[in-house]
């Protein structure tokens, strides 16, 4: 009875990989992913109940499922038959394709990493970097929106830094889907982002299967009542000056939009400013068919002085925020109500057609962001200098000149941040900016702006450009 049995070597290491394959399947996957989604539910059912906007069910569905969703959606599997006969492969081998495009676009969200690690990183970052204020927010009009419609927050994009500023602030009010372009690929950039419930998009793609891939992905969400956040002009500006819109997100979100469906689709338009762009001279830069351009080692080398100069001011008590950076909230704009006012049905309409009305529903949305854009003090002070030109003027003509600015701005609807309600506090923190990074001199109690900084002051200057060339602010 107590004879020891023999077992063949092959069938010992077999049992063995068939119980550890047992033990990751059914202990260590389940208990991991326990410890992972257990704190995001504690904070979903925290924060579900001060949030304007709760997290969707769809925000909740595991990323593999919504993966399948798309491989198994009607119109991406006819995409992927277009694909294989105009490439001559195989459907299995079109699909193959298919789902990894599914993978690289669609998130992992994560409401722990959003509301306990990104918002206290963003709100430390932000606040490190900046006086975060939020200015002018058109309360009542918002409190109107119903909860359960899908929210999308439309901006212009000026920095990088929109999305932390725009997720930090609007954090009170519901959890924001972003799309963000290539840049953010780099592991472990991209893991993060996609736990913060971004989905990466290809611009500029002319594959026609990945576009399909990824409007069903938006239509998906936006039937779901995902709210999210895009920027019209589809990248940075480049000379300060908001951008002429590209649509491809906002009409994939139309064709999700039913105007008797279930939810509303509401655009609320967000207004964004800085005293200071960090990328400034490096998007001026791009502007310059002549200057060289500039590898990833050379862009990294650049980054690494920059933030060693900052860190050597701070050691020496010398360094300074780089000034306000301000978030407006306007009026939101439903869906519903333009498309009953305007007799349209997106829904229905194609062709030529279908690209005016979203040319109009773009120039609409780009006005109502261009007319709560913040006036901050540098871009005042940086207008007044690059009108005076190569003229000198004294501290009591620039408070005047600046003084005339305000009001012509207040008249036509412009939102002013003036800090501490003091405006000679106001000139004097923006005057103090620009001589800090020597884009404005002194030379005998008269200031001048730098002849070959001019540009630069330009490129703040026309952050509110828009502002004066219209009666309502509109671009």
């Amino acid at each position: 009875m107590l004879e020891p049995v023999l077992i063949p070597l092959w069938l010992a290491v077999a049992g063995a990989v068939l119980a550890a394959w047992a033990f990751y399947e059914h202990v260590f996957m389940p208990a991991l992913r326990w410890m992972v989604m257990h704190p995001a539910n504690q904070v979903i059912d925290e924060v579900g109940k001060r949030l304007r906007i709760g997290i969707r069910p769809f925000q909740r569905t595991r990323r593999q499922a919504l993966i399948h969703r798309l491989l198994t959606d009607p119109k991406v599997q006819q995409a992927a038959e277009a694909y294989a006969r105009e490439h001559k492969v195989s459907v299995i081998a079109a699909l193959h394709r298919v789902e990894r495009y599914a993978r690289d676009t669609v998130p992992a969200f994560n409401a722990y990493l959003y509301f306990r690690t990104g918002y206290w990183v963003g709100k430390r970052v932000a606040q490190l970097l900046y006086r975060v204020r939020l200015g002018y927010v058109d309360a009542e009009n918002l409190a109107r929106v119903e909860p359960d419609s899908t929210v999308v927050f439309v901006m212009n994009h000026r920095s990088n830094m929109d999305y932390v500023l725009a997720s930090y602030l609007a954090a009170d009010q519901t959890a924001l889907s972003y799309a963000v372009g290539e840049w953010a690929r780099i592991w472990p950039l991209s893991a993060l982002i996609r736990w913060m419930g971004a989905y990466f998009v290809r611009r500029n793609s002319n594959d026609e299967l990945y576009r399909r891939v990824l409007e069903r992905y938006i239509v998906m969400a936006t039937e779901a009542g995902v709210p999210q956040a895009v920027f019209p002009e589809g990248g940075l500006t480049r000379d300060g000056r908001m951008r002429e819109p590209k649509l491809g997100a906002i009409d994939y979100m139309m064709r999700g939009f039913r105007i008797d469906g279930e939810r509303d689709l509401v655009f609320i338009p967000l207004g964004i400013n800085y005293d200071r762009v960090l990328e400034d001279r490096t998007l001026l830069r791009s502007l310059d068919p002549e200057a060289a351009r500039r590898g990833r080692v050379a862009a990294l080398g650049t980054t690494l002085r920059f933030f060693w100069r900052n860190f050597w001011l701070m050691v020496r008590s010398e360094w300074h925020r780089f000034g306000y950076a301000c978030v407006n909230f306007g009026a939101p704009v439903s869906m519903r109500a333009y498309c009953r006012e305007h007799n349209l049905d997106f829904h229905r309409l194609s062709g030529d057609e279908r690209r005016r009305a979203m040319a109009a529903l773009g120039k609409h949305l780009m006005e109502v962001v261009g007319s709560i854009v913040p006036v901050l003090p540098v871009p005042l002070i940086a207008t007044v200098f690059v009108r005076s030109g190569n003229k000198a003027i004294s501290d009591m003509e620039l408070k005047g000149e600046v003084s005339r600015l305000v009001e012509q701005l207040q008249a036509r609807g412009a939102h002013v941040y003036v800090p501490r309600k003091d405006f000679d506090y106001a000139v004097n923190v923006g005057l103090r900016m620009l001589r800090l990074r020597r884009l404005v001199g002194e030379r005998d109690g008269l200031f001048y702006a730098q002849s070959e900084e001019l540009p630069l002051l330009r490129y703040y200057a026309n952050s509110i450009a828009h502002l004066l060339e219209t009666g309502t602010g509109a671009i």
